[in-house]
């Protein structure tokens, strides 16, 4: 297990030539993906949408798995070099019948960009009686990770999308599923989403020695349909938009939010920053506990701590029954 004195190394701010506005195009221009592999979940939303157009643009044949396979047909009707295969990232058996689908054929996987996730959702269970929250945004990448295992090229990169909303909670080791505590929409989020920075750590310490490095990315603000939970009045509360239901002018537009998850996966200056937690295609360091100004960017500790890491590790394992990687 790596120390957290060299994760928190890791972690020490680094700047690139890109920034806040740079777009997913510009971030992977001048690299030569030809022939690459990419999977992308939440292809064809938001982010993920523009991720896959990004990717296909430069010669990177993209597998969208999805769970409306003929949305995602209609949304990505445009984009060359496209895959879509049916699956539920919310239900683990779902996503057991797609990594077998895929191990089957054979098909070999350079990138993995899990951009999908659920954002403050009602109380909600997966099939298999998990938070969904939690379920979807780290287990379902957990499964997906570990059944493509076979199929992981040495010098692969895998970039979990996390959020500044891990500040709102480290995981509840203790309780994980809200069994015993009264559930918090936006406290559930916050764990998972510290939960995905997390697996970035520990998948990083798995594979740095087959030269694949594991990131986890804030993406910025951005008006997704990853906000179709939230009512109009908590979004004009936090200022998300105005009253004609316009996007706050300081969130990045689709294209410039997913930048972050695409510099992550091709920027050479990542090689010795393993699990690092990326933002405007840049490292921001770590902040403390109590640190409450969300504009200076910046990773809590208990999202890169590697005792954290290993032991939501075992809670994956657990939960999924898969073991990847073992050492």
């Amino acid at each position: 297990m790596i120390s957290l004195e060299e994760m928190t190394a890791r972690q020490q701010p680094l700047e690139s030539k890109f920034g806040y506005r740079s777009t997913a195009s510009e971030v992977i221009a001048g690299f030569d993906l030809a022939g690459k592999t990419a999977v992308v979940t939440g292809g064809y939303s938001g982010l993920g949408f523009e991720t896959v157009k990004a990717l296909a643009e430069a010669g990177v044949t993209v597998i969208v798995p999805a769970r409306r396979p003929e949305k995602a047909a209609e949304v990505l009707a445009g984009v060359d070099g496209v895959q879509i295969e049916a699956m539920d990232l919310g239900d683990l058996d779902s996503v057991a019948a797609f990594t077998a689908s895929m191990r089957d054929a054979g098909t070999p996987v350079d990138l993995m960009i899990n951009a999908a996730a659920v954002m403050a959702t009602p109380e909600l269970r997966t099939p298999q009686g998990w938070d969904l929250q939690f379920g979807t945004n780290l287990l379902g990448h957990f499964a997906l990770v570990a059944g493509l295992e076979p199929l992981l090229q040495d010098g692969a990169r895998i970039v979990s999308y996390s959020s500044v909303g891990h500040w709102r909670s480290p995981v509840n080791f203790d309780d994980i599923n809200f069994d015993t505590t009264d559930y918090e929409p936006w406290v559930a989020y916050g764990q998972s989403k510290t939960a995905d920075a997390l697996l970035a750590v520990a998948l990083d310490a798995r594979l740095a020695g087959r030269g694949i490095h594991a990131f986890s990315v804030h993406p910025g603000g951005i008006m997704t349909d990853l906000q179709r939970n939230m009512p109009r009045e908590e979004l004009l509360a936090r200022k998300w938009i105005d009253e004609d239901g316009n996007p706050n002018p300081l969130f990045k537009t689709p294209a410039e939010g997913a930048s972050t998850g695409l510099w992550a996966a091709t920027a050479p200056e990542l090689a010795d920053r393993g699990g690092a937690y990326c933002e405007d295609c840049s490292i921001k360091g770590i902040v403390a506990d109590d640190h409450a100004d969300m504009t200076t960017g910046g990773a809590k500790q208990w999202a890169v701590d590697p005792e954290a890491a290993e032991k939501l590790w075992v809670v994956a394992v657990k939960a999924t029954g898969l073991d990847p990687f073992s050492r």
